[in-house]
């Protein structure tokens, strides 16, 4: 299960299996969709458990999470493919339920499912429904999202709370009584992204920071770019509900999957511009710079805390809470 979390163990799995057997420039570049001319082109599949969750569903998810990995890259999201997987047994009404909600996120974005296919297997051959898309966008003229463009200087900033999705999964799957307010933060995030890179074509990396959390998001970037990145505690934004399942649980929020949340590098004069678009978006109301780009320790994330001390973020070994997307 950890070789598909996002952490660790997933990124052997690509070493020693995937990208030896691939290899090739545009698949090197790792990032969450692939560039090909002007066009941006990814892929996912959604296993989520369960399959109803506060805040939405693997439906709304699938959709979500295609479009920001699209927009992520720098491009503007257009087309997406659906190809659906399920038992034998699953209920009509549920289906039903979830092929809405995909066609209301896609509405939301922006973006048009083109194609796809359905597939049915035994009872107890798959659990439920799963969820594999394809998505196409065109890349927005003058931006180049990239591990090269990040350098020292640069901040870095989220764009709201850590670990809501995750969360909000646990909640589901244990029974756990949390306050409405805590839900997951599954959302489209592409037109917030445009307002960004309009204000400011610089942005020098982008990524949607799902499974793995931060922690795993913010070392593939400082691996990637060669470079060191410093996060302030005080700073990262962590709903006090959150807050109390870690500490209850010992989990790191750092760690936990987010659905609705993106991670950006910005060029250090145009910090506070690019927070202040993030902020008039309804998606990015508790933006905050959580960080910056350092000449040393490079290839390594720390984490400044309220005492002054720092301590390594290290990448995670596999996912805190699985099959979370």
């Amino acid at each position: 299960m950890a070789h598909g979390a996002g952490g660790k163990l997933s990124a052997q799995l690509l070493q020693e299996v995937i990208l030896p057997a691939f290899d090739n420039e545009i698949l090197n570049e790792l990032h969450d969709g692939a560039k090909i001319g002007r066009l941006a082109m990814t892929t996912d599949s959604y296993v989520v458990r369960p399959i109803f969750f506060r805040g939405g569903d693997i439906g709304k998810l699938s959709i979500c999470g295609t479009v920001n990995d699209l927009a992520v890259t720098g491009a503007e999201p257009k087309y997406i493919s659906v190809g659906v997987i399920l038992e034998e047994g699953f209920d009509f009404d549920d289906l039903k339920r979830i092929v809405q909600s995909m066609a209301a996120a896609a509405r939301e974005a922006g973006v048009k499912i083109v194609t796809g296919d359905t597939k049915v297997v035994g009872r107890g051959q798959a659990d439920g429904i799963f969820i594999n898309t394809a998505g196409i966008g065109e890349l927005i003229d003058g931006v180049d999202i990239s591990a090269r463009q990040v350098r020292a200087g640069m901040k870095v900033l989220i764009s709201g709370t850590i670990g809501d999705h995750a969360t909000a999964i646990l909640a589901g799957r244990h029974g756990l009584e949390l306050p409405e307010g805590v839900q997951s933060d599954c959302a489209p995030l592409n037109k917030m992204i445009h307002e960004m890179l309009t204000a400011e074509p610089r942005i020098a990396m982008l990524r949607d920071a799902t499974r793995g959390g931060i922690a795993a998001v913010l070392n593939e970037i400082a691996q990637a770019a060669n470079v060191g990145i410093l996060l302030d505690e005080e700073k990262i934004p962590v709903r006090e509900e959150v807050r109390g399942v870690c500490e209850i649980l010992g989990f790191d929020a750092l760690e936990l999957a987010n659905e609705g949340k993106i991670i950006a590098v910005v060029p250090e004069g145009s910090a506070e511009k690019i927070l202040s678009v993030m902020r008039q978006n309804d998606y990015g109301r508790n933006a905050a710079l959580i960080g910056e780009v350092v000449s040393n320790a490079a290839g390594k994330v720390g984490l400044k805390t309220p005492l002054g001390s720092v301590r390594i973020v290290d990448m995670p070994a596999g996912e805190l809470v699985p099959r979370i997307c």
